[in-house]
């Protein structure tokens, strides 16, 4: 045999090597996150969590967002659609995982606002302007205060909430059910428990049709 293709082979082997390893971690770590979940349910929801669609709905999206990451930013507007086309039988539930630098800033305001029945259009505002203040290079969180000033909010109680343990504590929590469900990557989802580990829409929309079955819905 050649020495080309003595070493031919050689690169095949460690490339196909390389793919199978690449698979069983894969599995592996989908097999994890899949046991996190089903072992802290509790993680999943909290009394705190800010909710779109039918409180009451028997699926749960779960949804841990990072406001600086742009996936979440192009998600949410389909997420919403999902939910607010099931005719009250899916619910949205938010959870944070600020994983990228000055975003835990941005969840305070958010926070913030929420105390002040703002969260929504606050959100949504800060995901469209995403570009101008959650740089990863520079991220400027701050801004956002600026971005927001037109939509009613007592600025000065929202400043101070931010600020503020009870909003502080909130985000600690977020933090702490991330890691142990294991979310290292946003939008994280999860549907009745079940996490979304094939990332995109279309496997989001048949997981989503796959729990309404198994919750009876037409």
């Amino acid at each position: 045999m050649s020495k080309k293709w003595i070493v031919l082979g050689t690169v095949v082997a460690v490339v196909l090597a390389f793919v199978a390893g690449v698979a069983v971690f894969t599995n592996r770590s989908n097999q994890e996150v899949k046991q996190a979940a089903r072992a802290n349910s509790d993680a999943l929801v909290r009394p705190h969590s800010p909710v779109f669609g039918n409180p009451a709905a028997k699926t749960t999206i779960v949804e841990f967002v990072d406001p600086s990451c742009e996936t979440c930013r192009a998600f949410h507007p389909i997420v919403k659609r999902m939910v607010s086309a099931s005719f009250g039988q899916v619910r949205l539930v938010m959870r944070y995982a600020p994983l990228h630098q000055g975003s835990d800033k941005a969840v305070k305001i958010l926070e913030a606002a929420r105390l002040q029945g703002k969260y929504w259009e606050v959100l949504e505002r800060a995901l469209a302007t995403q570009s101008q203040w959650a740089a990863h290079d520079r991220p400027q969180p701050e801004m956002i205060w600026n971005l927001i000033s037109d939509m009613g909010l007592d600025m000065a109680k929202a400043r101070a909430d931010a600020n503020g343990p009870a909003i502080d504590q909130l985000l600690r929590q977020d933090i702490a059910d991330m890691q142990t469900l294991k979310v290292d990557r946003t939008p994280g989802f999860f549907v009745n428990g079940t996490p979304l580990r094939d990332f995109g829409e279309a496997q989001l929309r048949a997981l989503v049709e796959q729990e309404l079955k198994k919750a009876g819905a037409p």
